[in-house]
């Protein structure tokens, strides 16, 4: 165990620091801090400042060492009981928590683009603030508690960025799906990312595009809050041609081509469902990053009926997108293909 201190007039110096509220606008393509989403929220960011005393493993400490002694077998069959454990605290559909593990893999790796490099899995950064309580990641923070107790198992043998891409990995193998494998060997950070995520000042909102219409910078989301692009269409608008145009746009800057975003987009809703069953206003509470400190890390609280299992509200849409919500198969495809679709409300 090492130590470090910090004299006491750099400490009151670092708590004065973090309560001043920023008075300058921001620059153009300025990253935006965690205190200006929410302004209540105290900056712990002085007293880290990517030091060795973020790693609470100490500077000793090597990944690739403790990772290769996992019994990585084990480990999976560990992650695969969790995923059949159905919680009453968080039920899973279908006794499978499968499709909403998968949901959070993918979440970890959508936020990463080939024009910076920035985002994605490495470094697990879905468990701090601004990611965690992103709209787009509602209720993923109940994925990672689930995973919990695997985690205190193996501990620093494996790190939450491995350990939440292979649970998507062995949720996918559980349902009939056959992956490459895995590769391990992904380091944790231990505080918040500080990136330019966008220009909004507003969650859902969009101001990223020049005139033609293309994402500006480095940005593939086409909105802030978001992983990819709007579901309902660009700006909300449900029109298929301008959908496309979005949705090859966004996946290109992560790095994908035509046939990868259709096995993507295709094989991810095979499994699971979308949870609507009423609408947000009025029922939804705080994202973690905004919610009362005794909701221990978690947010989204749901207050109408039971809250959880039927009455879960994750998005406006309800229903499952296949008759095999739990097992691969083609039919999303089958559906998408072979049915006129007329738009509904």
């Amino acid at each position: 165990m090492f130590k470090s201190t910090l004299p006491i007039a750099a400490a009151i110096s670092v708590a004065l620091t973090s309560m001043v509220l920023p008075t300058k606008a921001l620059a153009a393509n300025e990253a935006k801090t965690n205190q200006f989403w929410w302004p209540d929220q105290l900056s712990l960011s002085p007293l880290r400042q990517r030091g060795a005393e973020s790693n609470p493993y100490g500077e000793q400490y090597n990944y690739a060492k403790e990772f290769a002694s996992v019994d990585l077998t084990q480990l999976k069959k560990d992650i695969q009981t969790t995923l059949t454990d159905s919680k009453t605290w968080w039920p899973a559909d279908w006794g499978h928590y499968g499709p909403l593990m998968i949901r959070m893999a993918w979440h970890n790796a959508g936020v990463y683009r080939v024009h910076d490099g920035r985002g994605g899995l490495s470094g697990g950064q879905q468990r701090f603030d601004p990611l965690n309580s992103w709209p787009d990641n509602v209720n993923l923070d109940k994925a990672r508690r689930l995973l919990w107790p695997v985690k205190q198992k193996y501990g620093r043998k494996i790190s939450w960025a491995d350990l939440m891409a292979l649970s998507g990995n062995v949720a996918l193998e559980s349902m009939g799906f056959k992956t490459f494998g895995f590769a391990g060997g992904r380091t944790d950070d231990w505080e918040p990312d500080l990136v330019y995520w966008g220009p909004e000042t507003v969650m859902l909102s969009d101001e990223r595009r020049d005139k033609k219409g293309k994402l500006k910078g480095p940005l593939a989301a086409v909105e802030m809050g978001l992983i990819y692009v709007n579901p309902e269409g660009p700006h909300g608008k449900p029109d298929p041609l301008l959908a496309a145009n979005d949705i090859r746009m966004s996946f290109g800057r992560m790095a994908m081509n035509d046939e990868e975003i259709v096995a993507l987009i295709a094989g991810g809703h095979t499994l699971g469902k979308a949870h609507g069953a009423k609408k947000p206003n009025g029922c939804v509470g705080a994202e973690p990053a905004a919610a009362e400190i005794e909701a221990q890390g978690l947010g989204w609280k749901n207050k109408c009926d039971t809250g959880v299992g039927a009455d879960t509200i994750s998005s406006g849409l309800e229903g499952a997108w296949t008759v095999t919500p739990t097992q691969w198969s083609s039919n999303y495809l089958d559906n998408l293909m072979n049915f006129n679709w007329v738009l509904t409300k």
